[in-house]
């Protein structure tokens, strides 16, 4: 046996599950991220809350409210790219 094929063939053997197609995400990535915008929104609201109080530091609160409106400002990138992409499928002709 030619020590060249074996090496073809290991490389195509390594090369194959790369080929195969995988199974789709059951929407696992966008429940993580609509848990993580969640949970991002809920925490900036305690800071502010503490804050009010006067029990947080108003560095946290800037941080915190920062963190919220880039939060929001992706959910609504989001939401545009997705009402557009229907637009453009309801303008398709059929």
């Amino acid at each position: 046996m030619d020590i060249r094929s074996s090496i073809a063939a290991q490389a195509y053997a390594t090369a194959r599950p790369a080929t195969q197609p995988q199974k789709p995400d059951s929407g696992g990535a966008f429940a993580d991220a609509a848990q993580q915008f969640a949970q991002t929104l809920r925490n900036g609201e305690q800071t502010a809350m503490a804050a009010m109080s006067g029990s947080a530091d108003p560095h946290a609160l800037v941080q915190a409210l920062a963190q919220t409106e880039l939060a929001i400002e992706t959910a609504v990138t989001v939401r545009d790219k997705v009402v557009e992409a229907y637009q453009e499928i309801l303008r398709m002709p059929v």
